[in-house]
């Protein structure tokens, strides 16, 4: 009985920087619970499209440059026009720009903090809408960090930025919990991916960073699989406001 209510059957997600990566598992799992998924992304590429079909899933393509706030309205519209509704939001588009704080730019400042924490705002709010709208609730899932808890060295827009996206999880359930809406957030550890791919290939750094970890080992995009459908699910129905760190243990260290 308890596993119906991780079912997604008949649901929309839109999940935003979904053609490769750990977005790219996101919209996948998604679509193994039941979902439909609506891809938003700055172009169509890669195999996330085919992956979702062969699941017997729709998948809705939506272009758009997550950069710029403005585009967020006519997104939201293309998503719902091509899908009929939206049930799940997942933000999970962000970049990341290093340099020395005291060297750090405007422009990199600026360019992650619109990406990673303002458009996200703005695609909450039109998520929240829509859900009001419909009268179902809805369920927003935001993509974290370690660096939501932690400083990080010459990363500070994306400290900011991540640590804005804990602290507006938190703020967006205050507001939306007695709508419907859970307002949730999942802040992954180290993950191997194309991201990482240097950090893994340094042999002293890697050494390091698995020193760390309770877990031993980097983590896959798939070990977001249950904790994204468990949030995008009836069975999360009352958990507002938190942040699940899906890290081997890196943050009890």
């Amino acid at each position: 009985m308890v596993l119906k209510s991780f079912s997604l059957e008949g649901k929309v997600a839109l999940v935003t920087g979904c053609n490769s990566g750990l977005g790219q598992m996101i919209a996948i799992a998604l679509a193994q619970a039941g979902c439909d998924v609506v891809g938003v992304n700055r172009s169509n590429r890669g195999d996330t499209a085919s992956q979702i079909q062969a699941l017997g899933r729709q998948y809705y393509p939506v272009s758009a440059d997550l950069s710029d706030s403005s585009v967020v309205p006519r997104a939201f519209e293309e998503a719902v026009a091509a899908a009929g509704q939206v049930d799940i939001l997942v933000n999970n588009a962000g970049i990341i720009r290093r340099n020395e704080a005291i060297d750090f730019t405007e422009q990199d400042w600026d360019d992650v903090m619109n990406t990673n924490i303002k458009t996200v705002f703005f695609l909450c709010q039109q998520a929240a809408k829509h859900f009001i709208a419909r009268g179902q609730g809805g369920k927003i899932i935001n993509i974290a960090s370690m660096l939501s808890f932690q400083g990080g060295i010459r990363v500070p827009s994306y400290t900011a930025s991540k640590s804005g996206i804990h602290g507006l999880t938190k703020a967006l359930a205050n507001e939306w919990a007695a709508q419907g809406i859970n307002v949730n957030a999942i802040a992954p550890g180290y993950m191997a991916t194309d991201n990482t791919a240097p950090l893994r290939a340094d042999k002293v750094r890697n050494q390091e960073i698995l020193d760390r970890i309770p877990a031993e080992r980097w983590g896959e995009p798939t070990d977001l699989a249950g904790p994204v459908v468990f949030l995008a699910s009836e069975a999360s129905s009352y958990i507002n406001g938190y942040t699940v760190a899906v890290d081997g243990g890196w943050l009890a260290r």
